[in-house]
């Protein structure tokens, strides 16, 4: 039963309700982060009114590793979009997380984002459940390598090639036109020398590692509070830890613009800007 109704985005000026600053200043909260909370650093979500997945088909990791002309179109379009994830700047949203942490009041910080901006932001020992745009792995030899090096080598392999884009998706791609790809070089792996390199991130249809999943499993059964930040809930990749949370009795708070898949299971549920909501809540919740 929830503790608060849902209150609908008019609602909630820069207010967060009680109910949520009283669960989270008693601590051992565990956060879990969507890609609604990098909305305002100028990266879009996925299934917000906006969201990417209403016009675009994101990469799957079977086509990743079985067609290498999937693969050199991904790698074409992230040559151009990485520029803007790793440009982008945390906003008042991950550094409120931080301040939340830095109080004492956070047991733990589980992201399904894979901007880096909670840690940009100020946050520590955040677990990226699906990894990290700024790494690359070899799919050959297992290598892990910072994403500039690669930026760096590409570069240096397609000068000229920046076709201007306006918008880049969250998995660090952009739409460009097919017949912009061909004049696209991608390079191998910089150790092996000859394999081919994926983004370190899980891409759909792929699956977690067993000892993440493990890891984010253990916070949220010591956590005093599950609260689910900007993530609709629509893959069970992030809604089983809600479910873990709502088998245990451990009050779940949300803070989404939109419906989400656990809008049933919340103790509190919030439809409003992240922006508005989370400043408001670590000053009062950390006061």
């Amino acid at each position: 039963m929830s503790l608060a109704p849902v209150l609908p985005h008019s609602a909630v000026p820069a207010v967060c309700p009680d109910a949520l600053v009283d669960l989270v200043a008693d601590g051992d909260v565990v956060v879990l982060s969507g890609a609604g909370l990098s909305t305002d650093s100028g990266i879009p979500d996925y299934r917000g009114a906006s969201g990417s997945l209403r016009r675009h088909t994101p990469m799957t990791y079977q086509t990743f590793v079985r067609d290498p002309r999937g693969r050199h179109r991904y790698w074409a379009r992230s040559f151009v979009g990485w520029r803007q994830v790793r440009d982008a700047r945390p906003n008042d949203g991950h550094r409120a997380v931080a301040d939340l942490q830095a109080a004492g009041l956070l047991a733990g910080v589980i992201t399904q984002n894979v901007d880096g901006l909670h840690q940009a932001g100020g946050a520590r020992d955040v677990v990226e459940l699906h990894g990290g745009l700024d790494r690359t792995v070899c799919l050959a030899c297992g290598d892990v390598a910072d994403r500039g090096e690669l930026d760096e080598r590409l570069r240096a392999a397609n000068p000229g090639f920046g076709p201007r884009t306006d918008e880049v998706n969250p998995d660090g791609d952009v739409e460009l036109p097919e017949e912009v790809l061909d004049g696209f070089a991608m390079v191998d792996c910089g150790a092996c020398r000859c394999g081919p390199l994926k983004p370190d991130v899980v891409f759909f249809g792929e699956t977690v590692p067993r000892d993440r999943v493990d890891r984010c499993f253990e916070l949220v059964d010591e956590a005093a509070c599950l609260l689910v930040l900007g993530s609709s809930l629509t893959v069970m990749s992030g809604y089983r830890f809600v479910l873990r949370a709502d088998k245990l009795g451990i009050p779940v708070a949300i803070v989404n613009v939109g419906p989400t898949r656990g809008d049933a299971k919340a103790d509190v549920r919030i439809d409003a800007p992240l922006g508005a909501v989370l400043p408001e809540l670590a000053r009062r919740a950390a006061a």
